[in-house]
Protein backbone atom coordinates (compact mmCIF):
# COMPACT_ATOMS: atom_id res chain seq x y z
CA UNK A 1 0.00 0.00 0.00
CA UNK A 2 1.46 3.55 -0.86
CA UNK A 3 2.37 5.83 1.90
CA UNK A 4 -0.30 7.91 3.23
CA UNK A 5 1.69 11.11 2.29
CA UNK A 6 1.70 9.78 -1.23
CA UNK A 7 -2.17 9.43 -1.30
CA UNK A 8 -2.62 13.01 0.09
CA UNK A 9 -0.19 14.50 -2.55
CA UNK A 10 -2.04 12.91 -5.26
CA UNK A 11 -5.47 13.68 -4.25
CA UNK A 12 -4.52 17.26 -3.98
CA UNK A 13 -2.95 17.64 -7.04
CA UNK A 14 -5.73 15.91 -8.23
CA UNK A 15 -7.71 19.01 -6.58
CA UNK A 16 -5.96 21.34 -8.31
CA UNK A 17 -6.46 20.06 -11.74
CA UNK A 18 -9.92 19.64 -11.56
CA UNK A 19 -10.24 23.41 -10.44
CA UNK A 20 -7.52 24.91 -13.26
CA UNK A 21 -10.10 22.64 -15.99
CA UNK A 22 -13.30 23.40 -14.29
CA UNK A 23 -13.82 26.49 -16.17
CA UNK A 24 -12.88 24.78 -19.36
CA UNK A 25 -15.26 21.87 -18.79
CA UNK A 26 -18.31 24.51 -18.07
CA UNK A 27 -17.10 26.32 -21.42
CA UNK A 28 -17.26 23.07 -23.17
CA UNK A 29 -20.54 21.55 -22.06
CA UNK A 30 -23.73 22.91 -23.21
CA UNK A 31 -24.33 24.71 -26.63
CA UNK A 32 -21.03 26.20 -27.28
CA UNK A 33 -21.82 29.95 -29.55
CA UNK A 34 -21.39 29.44 -33.47
CA UNK A 35 -19.40 30.95 -35.65
CA UNK A 36 -16.21 31.58 -33.59
CA UNK A 37 -13.83 29.94 -34.91
CA UNK A 38 -10.84 27.67 -33.96
CA UNK A 39 -8.62 30.48 -33.20
CA UNK A 40 -11.12 32.32 -31.58
CA UNK A 41 -12.22 29.33 -29.36
CA UNK A 42 -8.75 28.15 -28.66
CA UNK A 43 -8.12 32.10 -27.02
CA UNK A 44 -11.19 31.77 -24.89
CA UNK A 45 -10.04 28.41 -23.54
CA UNK A 46 -6.56 29.84 -22.93
CA UNK A 47 -8.14 32.75 -21.35
CA UNK A 48 -10.61 30.88 -18.83
CA UNK A 49 -7.45 28.63 -18.03
CA UNK A 50 -5.08 31.37 -17.23
CA UNK A 51 -8.02 32.87 -14.94
CA UNK A 52 -8.82 29.60 -13.44
CA UNK A 53 -4.76 29.38 -12.50
CA UNK A 54 -4.87 32.86 -11.34
CA UNK A 55 -7.93 32.25 -8.97
CA UNK A 56 -6.12 29.18 -7.77
CA UNK A 57 -2.91 31.17 -6.59
CA UNK A 58 -5.17 32.90 -3.86
CA UNK A 59 -5.15 29.07 -2.59
CA UNK A 60 -1.34 28.11 -3.03
CA UNK A 61 -0.75 31.43 -0.62
CA UNK A 62 -3.54 30.80 1.98
CA UNK A 63 -1.44 28.41 3.84
CA UNK A 64 -3.73 25.69 4.88
CA UNK A 65 -1.81 23.19 6.68
CA UNK A 66 -3.64 19.85 4.73
CA UNK A 67 -3.23 20.99 2.17
CA UNK A 68 0.31 21.99 2.52
CA UNK A 69 1.67 18.77 4.85
CA UNK A 70 2.45 16.26 2.19
CA UNK A 71 4.93 18.63 -0.04
CA UNK A 72 6.15 21.92 3.07
CA UNK A 73 4.78 25.13 2.91
CA UNK A 74 8.18 26.27 1.55
CA UNK A 75 7.44 23.80 -1.85
CA UNK A 76 3.83 25.29 -2.51
CA UNK A 77 5.30 28.74 -2.63
CA UNK A 78 8.20 27.83 -4.74
CA UNK A 79 4.99 26.02 -6.94
CA UNK A 80 3.29 29.39 -6.69
CA UNK A 81 5.95 31.46 -8.18
CA UNK A 82 6.31 29.10 -11.09
CA UNK A 83 2.29 28.44 -12.05
CA UNK A 84 2.29 32.16 -12.60
CA UNK A 85 4.41 32.11 -15.28
CA UNK A 86 2.39 29.67 -16.51
CA UNK A 87 -1.07 31.54 -15.99
CA UNK A 88 0.71 34.86 -16.98
CA UNK A 89 1.84 33.23 -20.58
CA UNK A 90 -1.75 31.19 -20.71
CA UNK A 91 -3.26 35.00 -20.44
CA UNK A 92 -0.72 36.85 -22.66
CA UNK A 93 -1.45 34.05 -26.00
CA UNK A 94 -4.99 34.31 -25.20
CA UNK A 95 -4.91 38.36 -26.30
CA UNK A 96 -2.22 37.62 -29.05
CA UNK A 97 -4.11 34.95 -30.56
CA UNK A 98 -7.04 37.31 -30.69
CA UNK A 99 -4.55 40.15 -31.78
CA UNK A 100 -3.49 38.05 -34.70
CA UNK A 101 -6.66 36.25 -36.09
CA UNK A 102 -9.24 38.73 -35.14
CA UNK A 103 -7.95 42.21 -34.36
CA UNK A 104 -10.79 43.83 -34.73
CA UNK A 105 -12.66 42.05 -31.75
CA UNK A 106 -10.32 44.32 -29.83
CA UNK A 107 -11.37 47.16 -30.06
CA UNK A 108 -10.36 51.06 -29.05
CA UNK A 109 -7.59 51.45 -26.93
CA UNK A 110 -8.26 54.48 -25.49
CA UNK A 111 -10.32 53.54 -22.39
CA UNK A 112 -12.87 56.74 -23.07
CA UNK A 113 -13.90 55.15 -26.30
CA UNK A 114 -13.38 51.32 -25.80
CA UNK A 115 -16.26 49.19 -23.62
CA UNK A 116 -15.37 49.16 -19.94
CA UNK A 117 -15.08 45.33 -19.77
CA UNK A 118 -12.20 45.71 -22.62
CA UNK A 119 -10.44 48.13 -20.75
CA UNK A 120 -10.76 45.80 -17.55
CA UNK A 121 -9.02 43.04 -19.51
CA UNK A 122 -6.43 45.09 -20.52
CA UNK A 123 -5.73 46.38 -16.91
CA UNK A 124 -5.47 43.26 -15.51
CA UNK A 125 -2.77 41.56 -18.25
CA UNK A 126 -0.65 44.34 -17.11
CA UNK A 127 -0.90 44.13 -13.52
CA UNK A 128 -0.88 40.61 -13.64
CA UNK A 129 2.58 41.20 -15.95
CA UNK A 130 3.93 43.54 -13.32
CA UNK A 131 2.64 41.43 -10.49
CA UNK A 132 5.08 38.24 -12.33
CA UNK A 133 7.88 40.13 -12.76
CA UNK A 134 8.14 42.18 -9.66
CA UNK A 135 8.31 39.08 -8.40
CA UNK A 136 10.70 37.18 -9.86
CA UNK A 137 13.36 40.18 -10.29
CA UNK A 138 12.38 41.89 -6.59
CA UNK A 139 16.23 41.81 -5.50
CA UNK A 140 17.71 43.20 -8.93
CA UNK A 141 14.82 46.09 -9.10
CA UNK A 142 15.79 46.87 -5.45
CA UNK A 143 12.14 46.60 -4.18
CA UNK A 144 11.81 46.35 -0.94
CA UNK A 145 10.46 43.32 0.72
CA UNK A 146 7.46 44.86 2.82
CA UNK A 147 6.46 47.27 0.10
CA UNK A 148 6.59 44.50 -2.52
CA UNK A 149 3.91 42.40 -0.43
CA UNK A 150 1.78 45.09 -0.03
CA UNK A 151 1.96 46.30 -3.72
CA UNK A 152 2.10 42.13 -4.80
CA UNK A 153 -1.58 41.76 -2.31
CA UNK A 154 -3.14 44.59 -3.68
CA UNK A 155 -1.85 44.60 -7.69
CA UNK A 156 -2.49 40.48 -7.44
CA UNK A 157 -6.40 41.09 -6.17
CA UNK A 158 -7.32 43.76 -8.57
CA UNK A 159 -6.12 42.49 -11.12
CA UNK A 160 -8.01 39.35 -10.56
CA UNK A 161 -10.88 41.07 -9.97
CA UNK A 162 -10.27 43.46 -13.24
CA UNK A 163 -10.19 39.88 -14.85
CA UNK A 164 -13.41 39.22 -13.77
CA UNK A 165 -15.19 42.18 -14.62
CA UNK A 166 -13.98 41.46 -18.34
CA UNK A 167 -15.10 37.95 -18.61
CA UNK A 168 -18.44 38.60 -17.37
CA UNK A 169 -18.86 41.68 -19.65
CA UNK A 170 -17.96 39.82 -22.75
CA UNK A 171 -20.30 37.46 -21.53
CA UNK A 172 -19.94 34.86 -24.97
CA UNK A 173 -19.80 31.56 -23.23
CA UNK A 174 -21.09 32.32 -20.02
CA UNK A 175 -24.52 33.85 -21.36
CA UNK A 176 -26.74 30.24 -20.26
CA UNK A 177 -28.26 30.79 -16.94
CA UNK A 178 -26.68 28.04 -15.89
CA UNK A 179 -23.21 28.43 -16.87
CA UNK A 180 -23.10 32.00 -15.42
CA UNK A 181 -24.34 30.82 -12.40
CA UNK A 182 -21.60 28.09 -11.72
CA UNK A 183 -19.12 31.08 -13.10
CA UNK A 184 -20.68 33.60 -10.64
CA UNK A 185 -20.47 30.44 -8.10
CA UNK A 186 -16.81 29.48 -8.98
CA UNK A 187 -15.87 33.17 -8.84
CA UNK A 188 -17.58 34.07 -5.57
CA UNK A 189 -15.38 31.43 -4.15
CA UNK A 190 -12.09 33.34 -5.04
CA UNK A 191 -13.25 36.45 -4.03
CA UNK A 192 -14.65 34.61 -0.76
CA UNK A 193 -10.73 33.30 -0.06
CA UNK A 194 -9.42 36.56 -0.82
CA UNK A 195 -11.93 37.82 2.19
CA UNK A 196 -10.36 34.77 4.58
CA UNK A 197 -6.94 35.62 3.83
CA UNK A 198 -6.80 39.64 4.03
CA UNK A 199 -9.29 39.61 6.83
CA UNK A 200 -10.54 36.77 8.86
CA UNK A 201 -7.43 35.26 9.49
CA UNK A 202 -5.77 37.89 10.53
CA UNK A 203 -9.04 38.91 12.31
CA UNK A 204 -8.24 35.38 14.46
CA UNK A 205 -4.97 36.41 15.01
CA UNK A 206 -5.55 39.47 16.87
CA UNK A 207 -7.24 37.52 20.00
CA UNK A 208 -3.56 35.39 19.94
CA UNK A 209 -1.21 38.07 20.50
CA UNK A 210 2.18 37.57 21.76
CA UNK A 211 4.87 39.74 23.53
CA UNK A 212 9.01 39.91 22.67
CA UNK A 213 10.72 38.86 26.02
CA UNK A 214 14.41 39.17 25.32
CA UNK A 215 16.61 40.10 22.44
CA UNK A 216 20.09 38.35 22.89
CA UNK A 217 23.35 38.22 20.59
CA UNK A 218 24.40 35.60 18.55
CA UNK A 219 27.79 34.99 16.79
CA UNK A 220 28.00 35.80 13.32
CA UNK A 221 25.56 39.21 13.47
CA UNK A 222 22.06 37.36 14.81
CA UNK A 223 19.87 37.62 16.96
CA UNK A 224 17.38 35.20 19.29
CA UNK A 225 14.23 36.55 19.68
CA UNK A 226 12.15 35.21 22.61
CA UNK A 227 8.26 35.75 22.56
CA UNK A 228 5.43 34.57 25.18
CA UNK A 229 2.05 34.31 24.51
CA UNK A 230 -0.35 36.80 25.99
CA UNK A 231 -3.57 36.00 27.03
CA UNK A 232 -3.83 32.75 25.60
CA UNK A 233 -1.50 28.98 25.85
CA UNK A 234 0.42 29.45 22.79
CA UNK A 235 1.33 27.25 19.76
CA UNK A 236 3.12 23.41 19.58
CA UNK A 237 5.50 23.03 17.05
CA UNK A 238 7.45 20.12 15.62
CA UNK A 239 11.28 20.59 15.62
CA UNK A 240 12.35 21.97 12.53
CA UNK A 241 8.85 23.89 11.49
CA UNK A 242 8.87 28.02 11.55
CA UNK A 243 6.32 30.60 11.74
CA UNK A 244 5.22 34.05 10.29
CA UNK A 245 5.90 36.88 12.50
CA UNK A 246 4.60 40.45 12.61
CA UNK A 247 6.30 42.84 15.17
CA UNK A 248 5.24 45.83 16.00
CA UNK A 249 1.93 45.89 13.58
CA UNK A 250 -1.28 44.77 12.74
CA UNK A 251 -1.99 41.50 11.23
CA UNK A 252 -4.12 43.00 8.83
CA UNK A 253 -0.93 44.76 7.14
CA UNK A 254 1.52 42.39 5.17
CA UNK A 255 4.79 43.26 7.24
CA UNK A 256 5.22 39.51 7.96
CA UNK A 257 8.72 37.22 7.88
CA UNK A 258 8.95 33.39 7.65
CA UNK A 259 11.62 32.17 10.37
CA UNK A 260 12.36 28.85 12.10
CA UNK A 261 11.80 28.11 15.43
CA UNK A 262 15.36 27.63 17.25
CA UNK A 263 14.07 26.42 20.60
CA UNK A 264 13.41 23.01 21.36
CA UNK A 265 9.82 21.69 20.76
CA UNK A 266 9.02 20.90 24.15
CA UNK A 267 10.55 23.59 26.22
CA UNK A 268 7.33 25.66 26.21
CA UNK A 269 10.02 28.74 24.54
CA UNK A 270 9.20 30.10 21.19
CA UNK A 271 12.54 31.87 20.02
CA UNK A 272 14.25 32.74 16.35
CA UNK A 273 17.09 33.23 15.28
CA UNK A 274 17.47 35.90 12.78
CA UNK A 275 20.84 36.94 10.90
CA UNK A 276 21.01 40.45 9.83
CA UNK A 277 20.84 39.84 6.03
CA UNK A 278 18.22 42.48 4.71
CA UNK A 279 15.80 45.46 5.69
CA UNK A 280 13.58 43.83 8.00
CA UNK A 281 16.15 41.29 9.99
CA UNK A 282 18.91 44.41 10.21
CA UNK A 283 16.35 45.33 12.68
CA UNK A 284 15.85 42.88 14.85
CA UNK A 285 18.59 44.17 17.18
CA UNK A 286 17.00 47.49 18.05
CA UNK A 287 13.71 45.37 18.84
CA UNK A 288 12.98 45.93 22.59
CA UNK A 289 11.28 43.36 25.17
CA UNK A 290 7.65 44.32 25.68
CA UNK A 291 7.23 44.72 21.67
CA UNK A 292 3.99 43.39 20.68
CA UNK A 293 4.19 40.26 18.01
CA UNK A 294 1.79 38.20 16.09
CA UNK A 295 2.62 34.31 14.81
CA UNK A 296 1.27 32.44 12.17
CA UNK A 297 2.37 28.86 12.38
CA UNK A 298 2.84 26.60 13.14
CA UNK A 299 4.25 25.24 9.25
CA UNK A 300 6.84 22.88 7.51
CA UNK A 301 7.20 19.46 7.30
CA UNK A 302 11.52 19.49 7.58
CA UNK A 303 11.89 17.97 11.08
CA UNK A 304 13.23 14.69 12.46
CA UNK A 305 10.02 13.82 14.66
CA UNK A 306 8.04 12.47 10.17
CA UNK A 307 11.00 9.60 10.38
CA UNK A 308 11.06 8.37 13.93
CA UNK A 309 12.24 4.52 12.61
CA UNK A 310 15.10 6.38 11.25
CA UNK A 311 18.35 4.90 12.43
CA UNK A 312 20.57 8.29 12.42
CA UNK A 313 20.49 11.87 11.18
CA UNK A 314 22.66 14.01 9.31
CA UNK A 315 22.31 17.92 9.17
CA UNK A 316 23.96 20.22 6.59
CA UNK A 317 23.61 23.86 7.80
CA UNK A 318 25.21 27.43 5.99
CA UNK A 319 25.15 30.26 8.14
CA UNK A 320 21.56 30.80 10.29
CA UNK A 321 20.55 27.60 8.46
CA UNK A 322 21.71 26.01 11.77
CA UNK A 323 17.98 27.56 13.41
CA UNK A 324 16.20 24.29 12.67
CA UNK A 325 18.59 22.25 13.16
CA UNK A 326 19.54 23.83 16.45
CA UNK A 327 15.87 23.48 17.43
CA UNK A 328 15.94 19.40 16.50
CA UNK A 329 19.32 18.99 18.07
CA UNK A 330 17.70 20.85 21.23
CA UNK A 331 14.89 18.45 21.35
CA UNK A 332 16.75 15.19 20.93
CA UNK A 333 18.84 16.52 23.95
CA UNK A 334 15.57 16.90 26.27
CA UNK A 335 13.90 13.68 25.14
CA UNK A 336 17.33 11.56 25.49
CA UNK A 337 17.33 10.38 22.21
CA UNK A 338 20.34 8.13 21.56
CA UNK A 339 20.50 7.55 17.74
CA UNK A 340 23.45 9.12 16.15
CA UNK A 341 23.48 12.71 15.04
CA UNK A 342 25.96 14.13 12.43
CA UNK A 343 26.43 18.42 12.43
CA UNK A 344 28.01 19.89 9.06
CA UNK A 345 28.45 23.57 9.81
CA UNK A 346 29.41 25.35 7.05
CA UNK A 347 30.61 29.53 7.50
CA UNK A 348 32.90 32.16 6.34
CA UNK A 349 34.82 32.31 9.38
CA UNK A 350 35.56 30.70 12.76
CA UNK A 351 33.46 33.81 14.86
CA UNK A 352 30.77 33.81 12.54
CA UNK A 353 29.26 30.20 13.71
CA UNK A 354 26.24 30.84 15.23
CA UNK A 355 25.65 28.83 18.77
CA UNK A 356 29.06 27.44 18.89
CA UNK A 357 29.35 26.66 22.66
CA UNK A 358 26.16 25.31 22.71
CA UNK A 359 26.98 22.93 19.30
CA UNK A 360 29.52 21.77 21.48
CA UNK A 361 27.94 21.27 24.88
CA UNK A 362 25.18 18.83 22.89
CA UNK A 363 27.84 16.61 22.37
CA UNK A 364 27.98 15.02 25.63
CA UNK A 365 24.21 15.25 25.73
CA UNK A 366 24.28 13.62 22.40
CA UNK A 367 25.89 10.96 20.00
CA UNK A 368 26.63 13.93 17.84
CA UNK A 369 29.96 14.23 16.08
CA UNK A 370 30.32 17.49 14.58
CA UNK A 371 32.06 18.66 11.56
CA UNK A 372 32.67 22.92 10.80
CA UNK A 373 33.74 23.64 7.35
CA UNK A 374 34.98 27.21 7.36
CA UNK A 375 35.50 29.24 3.90
CA UNK A 376 37.76 31.74 5.12
CA UNK A 377 39.42 29.57 7.97
CA UNK A 378 42.23 31.44 10.33
CA UNK A 379 46.22 30.93 9.87
CA UNK A 380 46.35 28.03 12.57
CA UNK A 381 43.10 26.15 11.32
CA UNK A 382 43.55 22.41 11.09
CA UNK A 383 39.73 21.52 10.63
CA UNK A 384 37.76 21.33 6.63
CA UNK A 385 37.69 24.26 5.13
CA UNK A 386 36.36 25.23 1.41
CA UNK A 387 32.80 23.54 0.32
CA UNK A 388 30.66 20.41 1.56
CA UNK A 389 31.62 18.32 -1.49
CA UNK A 390 31.24 14.90 -2.20
CA UNK A 391 35.14 14.14 -1.09
CA UNK A 392 34.11 16.15 2.32
CA UNK A 393 30.77 13.77 2.67
CA UNK A 394 32.78 10.82 2.19
CA UNK A 395 35.20 11.49 4.80
CA UNK A 396 32.94 12.21 7.44
CA UNK A 397 29.91 9.95 6.51
CA UNK A 398 29.11 7.27 8.81
CA UNK A 399 28.74 3.22 6.63
CA UNK A 400 25.24 3.03 6.81
CA UNK A 401 25.34 6.19 5.17
CA UNK A 402 22.66 5.30 2.28
CA UNK A 403 20.23 4.63 5.68
CA UNK A 404 20.55 7.86 7.30
CA UNK A 405 17.51 10.60 6.97
CA UNK A 406 19.63 13.75 6.17
CA UNK A 407 18.40 17.40 6.51
CA UNK A 408 20.37 20.43 4.22
CA UNK A 409 19.54 24.25 5.20
CA UNK A 410 21.50 27.26 4.09
CA UNK A 411 22.36 29.35 0.84
CA UNK A 412 21.24 28.11 -2.62
CA UNK A 413 24.20 26.66 -4.12
CA UNK A 414 25.41 25.13 -0.76
CA UNK A 415 22.79 22.61 -0.97
CA UNK A 416 22.71 22.48 -4.77
CA UNK A 417 26.57 21.17 -4.22
CA UNK A 418 25.52 19.22 -1.38
CA UNK A 419 22.64 17.26 -2.85
CA UNK A 420 24.88 16.67 -5.79
CA UNK A 421 27.52 15.12 -3.43
CA UNK A 422 24.92 13.19 -1.12
CA UNK A 423 23.49 11.39 -4.89
CA UNK A 424 27.14 10.81 -5.98
CA UNK A 425 27.77 8.88 -2.86
CA UNK A 426 24.76 6.79 -3.33
CA UNK A 427 22.31 8.35 -1.14
CA UNK A 428 18.46 7.84 -2.19
CA UNK A 429 16.83 10.76 -2.88
CA UNK A 430 14.15 10.13 -0.87
CA UNK A 431 16.58 10.34 2.01
CA UNK A 432 17.42 13.91 1.64
CA UNK A 433 15.35 16.64 3.03
CA UNK A 434 15.72 20.26 2.33
CA UNK A 435 14.65 23.79 3.60
CA UNK A 436 14.10 26.71 0.66
CA UNK A 437 16.47 29.16 2.34
CA UNK A 438 14.50 32.27 0.45
CA UNK A 439 10.69 31.23 -0.43
CA UNK A 440 10.43 35.09 -2.09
Amino acid sequence: MPDRAVIRAALWIGLYLLLVAAPLLVLLTGRVPAGSGFWWDFSMALGFAGMAMLGVQFALTARFRRAAAPFGIDIIYRFHRYAALVALALVLAHFLVIRIDNVAALGAIDPRQAPWYMTAGRVALVLFFLVVVTSLWRKPLRIEYDRWRLWHALAATTAFLAAVGHIEGVGHYINAPWKRVLWTAYTLSWVGLIVYVRLVKPWRMLSRPWQVTEVRPERGNAWTLALAPVGHAGLRFAPGQFGWLTLDDSPFHVREHPFSFSSAADSGRVEFTIKALGDFTRTVKDVQPGTRAYLDGPYGVFGTDRYPDAPGFVFIAGGVGIAPMMSMLRTAAARGDHRPFVLICGNNRWDDVIFREEINTLRGRLDLKVVHVLADPPPDWTGEHGWVDSALLDRHLPVNRRNLEYFLCGPGPMTDTTQRGLRSLGVPLARIHFELFNMV
